[in-house]
């Protein structure tokens, strides 16, 4: 899968942003929670503006639960299809986790078991996804407070093997990746070392919150300096990437959240510098 045509710094769409959003000059994509679209009807006219003025759009889904022991229901994956069509969406994107087993909602996204198995079954719903859905999915990494025991390998390795058995592209949440270094010791720059540029479809940041020895990954906090760093590594091992802002809780004022995607910008801009300089690691 060659890279999608997504370019610059985005921001995640949110009823509470859309005012903001739509006075944002030229607000490089904008991405649209699946869950939260009304069931039927016309999407928001706020969104539909942003369609009109040629803002591409990414569609993130939170509930397919690719890496269930179970396959994607078919139901699910319709209802996904219909809402990229409904919103004119360039891609879908998911997470590299588990939702529900057994009829139980977790109501959390869950970390995969780092097996043999687990990537065997994930990488088989990545490919049942994929043929279901009418445009190209991406995968995101997650924030976990635990690990599973015995992991037969890294989570670099766990990105490299589904992008590896799947056309799909990666949406690398380097918010999540700052989670797992703090909670777990992940190997950042192994992670960002596995990222192919041409698999790469879009980037996260989000802020969060240490709370009792561990991070959290809210998305209701400012922005950390942490997240940012991995971004500005990043683009110096690719260039420039697509990245965009996520705020779903706890929305500050304007210009408060103009500061952070400035931020984001600089940090991109600071590392694809160098990457332009000839000065990669």
């Amino acid at each position: 899968m060659t890279s999608l045509a997504l370019h610059g710094v985005g921001i995640g769409w949110r009823r509470e942003l859309a005012l903001f959003i739509d006075r944002l000059p030229s607000p490089g994509f904008v991405e649209v929670l699946a869950e939260h679209l009304p069931p039927s009807g016309d999407v928001p006219e706020p969104l539909s503006r942003l369609r009109e003025r040629g803002v591409p759009v990414v569609l993130h889904a939170v509930s397919l639960g690719l890496g269930s022991a179970e396959p994607p229901d078919p139901r699910r994956l319709d209802w996904l299809a219909r809402q990229a069509e409904r919103v004119g969406a360039i891609c879908i994107s998911e997470h590299l986790a588990f939702v529900r087993a057994g009829g139980l909602e977790s109501g959390h996204l869950l970390p995969l078991p780092r097996s043999e198995d687990a990537l065997d079954v994930l990488a088989e719903n990545v490919l049942r996804a994929q043929a279901a859905l009418p445009v190209p999915l991406a995968l995101e990494n997650v924030a976990s407070l635990f690990e599973w025991p015995d992991a037969a390998f890294s989570e670099a390795e766990l990105l490299a093997g589904v992008l590896a058995r799947t056309g799909a592209s990666l949406l690398l949440d380097v918010a999540n990746l700052h989670a797992h270094v703090l909670n777990h010791g992940t190997d950042a720059d192994a992670v960002l070392a596995c990222v192919p540029r041409e698999r790469l479809a879009y980037v996260h940041v989000a802020g969060g919150v240490q709370r009792g020895g561990l991070y959290h990954d809210t998305h209701a906090h400012p922005l950390h300096a942490g997240p940012l760093e991995l971004l500005e590594r990043l683009a110096e091992r690719l260039g420039p990437v697509p990245v965009m802002l996520e705020r779903d809780d706890r929305f500050p004022a304007k210009a408060e959240l103009a500061s952070e995607l400035s931020a984001v910008s600089t940090a991109l801009d600071r590392g694809a510098s160098r990457w332009r300089a000839g000065a990669r690691p």
